[in-house]
């Protein structure tokens, strides 16, 4: 069968407005359909483009929007047995699709794959470039770092799905001064790191602390560590190898992280990879004359901008060393000239927005003056996770939470959980949904936050079974495919479909109708980069299923009824876990 409109939503406002261009009527002004989402008391789809385009013309509203409809229900892209349109107050037309109309849909959208396929010309063709989580290397990853980590990851499953190209890099922080420090301790205490094993990156983590401490108090020490970054900065072999060998254990130390969050790079460049390429940077920007001389310093300002006018940003400071803002230039090329970016989004928290302002305003000069393509840039940051007391969260000692403990602690508290409500179930199977449940509880946590807002992180409520929690869409989730277990069904079956009928009843059209706002919300999902958005989704049309499990037995004797009821089963039970996959989770086919 030939598939029927996907976005529906922008495939009315296009129709729409092909329709007017065929009238005298709308031929003066620019006319918009202006198609959104409805009030679901009126219709599924409401165009709001008469009345502004009616007060550019200084004519009546409601004589243009009768007029509209008219050739709208004339023209044969709307059947009368899919669409039911109306006119409103003084020019809103209202689009309701019939029963047939969503049956159809859900017949032509059956799978994730379909779903994926049919969105993917949103993006089609971009390659954008995602940088995200960016963990320092010689450091344990801490909670700190989970908001970059699993926001990013959501973005470009979300992204590749719909069309794009992602490029998942991750910017780690292997470079700097504070490497002094750290080759100085290791010579000092004579540490082999081939031989710690687990203990290298917390053994790594405590050497820096030390030699911080020293060279705060010694002078001699700081010189120490200076001479011990001169001679890697300049090849040394044997500060060479300990850098090295120190990136290395920590990539395991953070792989381990990312294998708990089903998470991969395809580029894992760290500042290291660009220490060789910022004297373009210097030499370019310098004769653009977008950089200039300031007390010693290459500094960049905007003097266009309230702020950067006298704010400048530092490219290299007065003793020649480079920085982030740098290195941030360096990269930023980078992903031009190698990748072909068409767009590139930085994760970070919401400190450091003036910085990619700055970095952002500085490129746009530099590519504009160079004549390259200047891709879209978006820094997408965060608020902070604070513990119950709404202060950073930490541990009794003050320190950073790791990550490491904190995925440990959920999944021994979902351990406790799935022993009370299932006791029976085999060890083996208790334990991988102990180990899904804490780490997804953790991750969902998060993302179902609105990103730019702070959030207190609550062992009760993430693991609970009410509320808009993992628990709560992985328990929605495993319902459903026990409904087709019971049946001897797979869900989605053609066979078990075959006979459905267009909906009838309240509950049946309210979670069809939801089901359908699927796509709108990817699309809002995306605009502008909140992941909560697609959770409250998920949230509502989990509480749509239940509604209707509820109000409309499933397994009843009259085939046809049946039928469509399995096929509503099955259409949620696809986009549940669609939704969940493209936030990274896992789900569950019991609990």
């Amino acid at each position: 069968m030939q598939k029927p409109w996907f976005h529906l939503g922008t495939e009315i406002d296009k129709a729409i407005v092909e329709i007017a261009t065929t009238l005298p009527e709308f031929a003066e002004g620019d006319f918009k359909a202006e198609v959104r989402p409805a009030d679901p008391r009126f219709g599924d789809f409401q165009a709001n483009g008469v009345l502004p385009y009616a007060k550019q013309l200084k004519t009546n509203p409601r004589t243009l929007g009768e007029i509209l409809l008219a050739a709208i229900q004339a023209s044969g892209r709307f059947p009368k047995g899919e669409y039911q349109i109306e006119l409103a107050g003084p020019g809103f037309i209202n689009f309701k699709l019939t029963p047939t109309a969503l049956l159809n849909w859900f017949k032509a959208y059956r799978t994730e794959d379909d779903l994926s396929e049919a969105a993917k010309d949103t993006y089609a063709g971009k390659t954008i470039v995602v940088d995200f989580s960016s963990p320092n290397t010689a450091k344990q990853m801490h909670v700190g770092h989970i908001r970059s980590t699993v926001i990013g990851e959501a973005l470009s499953r979300l992204l590749e799905f719909c069309g794009a190209k992602v490029v998942r890099d991750n910017h780690i922080g292997d470079w700097g001064t504070q490497f002094g420090i750290l080759i100085r301790q290791i010579k000092k205490e004579n540490i082999d790191l081939d031989s710690l094993g687990a203990e290298a990156v917390p053994t790594l983590e405590r050497l820096y602390k030390e030699g911080s401490n020293e060279t705060r108090g010694s002078e001699t020490a700081l010189q120490e560590a200076r001479d011990e970054l001169v001679l890697l900065q300049n090849g040394d072999d044997t500060n060479t190898r300990i850098w090295e060998k120190t990136t290395e254990v920590s990539w395991k130390s953070f792989q381990k992280v990312y294998d708990q969050l089903g998470i991969h790079f395809d580029e894992v460049l760290g500042e290291s990879f660009y220490r060789d390429k910022v004297e373009r940077v210097y030499q370019e920007l310098s004769e653009a004359r977008i950089a200039e001389e300031s007390q010693g310093a290459l500094v960049v300002f905007h003097p266009e901008h309230p702020r950067f006018k006298t704010q400048p940003m530092m490219l290299r400071k007065s003793d020649g060393a480079s920085n982030y803002a740098t290195t941030d230039m360096a990269t930023a090329l980078h992903r031009v000239e190698h990748f072909g970016a068409d767009a590139f989004i930085i994760l970070t928290d919401a400190r450091q927005r003036d910085h990619f302002e700055q970095i952002f305003l500085t490129f746009k000069k530099w590519m504009q003056h160079s004549g390259k393509p200047l891709p879209e840039m978006k820094h997408i940051y965060f608020g902070s996770i604070q513990g119950e007391d709404g202060k950073a969260i930490k541990t009794r000692s003050g320190e950073p939470v790791l990550l490491g403990n904190l995925f440990d602690e959920g999944i021994e508290r979902a351990r406790n959980i799935v022993q009370d409500k299932n006791p029976d179930l085999p060890q083996e199977e208790k334990d991988q949904i102990a180990e899904v449940v804490g780490i997804e509880a953790i991750r969902y946590a998060d993302l179902s936050q609105n990103r730019t807002s702070d959030y207190k992180f609550q062992w009760d409520k993430l693991l609970s079974f009410e509320g808009n929690t993992a628990p709560y869409l992985l328990y929605a989730i495993a319902r459903i495919r026990s409904i087709f277990r019971k049946l001897d069904l797979d869900p989605g079956s053609i066979q078990a479909e075959a006979d459905a009928t267009p909906f009838v009843t309240e509950t049946e059209i309210a979670l069809a109708r939801k089901l359908l706002g699927f796509v709108n919300t990817l699309d809002l999902t995306l605009a502008d980069m909140r992941p909560h958005v697609l959770c409250n989704y998920l949230f509502e049309l989990s509480g749509a299923f239940s509604s209707f499990y509820n109000a409309d037995k499933v397994m009843v004797d009259q085939p046809d009824i049946q039928a469509r009821r399995l096929l509503l089963c099955a259409r949620t039970l696809t986009i549940l876990e669609t939704g969940c996959h493209l936030l990274g989770m896992r789900t569950l086919e019991r609990m």
